[in-house]
């Protein structure tokens, strides 16, 4: 495994621990279609949640990755996942664990 697949691993698998001390239930990492690729899928309470994990160190902001192409990207990938699981009918909304160093950041609902 590459140096940045296993900061990016790591970073998931961070970003998975801290959600489920939270008391959300993780349903699914790495989901790959051929439109993009989600993170993590977990469970808050009914609402299905599409996590994005950005990682940075450095002087760039883990958020500054998040523009549009990847915005559309991970909505394609999202209606793929609700296609293939039959979760369509559940509510859902993307999140974006940002982890900067040794910081993590939990924005909840980044498509308002």
């Amino acid at each position: 495994m590459s140096n940045l697949r296993r900061l990016g691993a790591e970073a998931e698998d961070r970003a998975a621990d801290y959600l489920l001390g939270l008391g959300y239930t993780l349903v699914t990492r790495r989901f790959t279609v051929r439109e993009g690729e989600l993170d993590l899928v977990a469970m808050d309470g009914e609402t299905l949640v599409f996590v994005e994990v950005k990682h940075r160190r450095g002087k760039a902001h883990p958020e500054e990755a998040m523009n549009p192409l990847k915005a559309g990207r991970l909505l394609a990938a999202a209606e793929r996942y609700l296609e293939k699981s039959g979760l369509s009918d559940r509510p859902f909304r993307f999140d974006l664990i940002a982890i900067e160093n040794e910081q993590l950041r939990h924005h909840v609902d980044v498509s308002r």
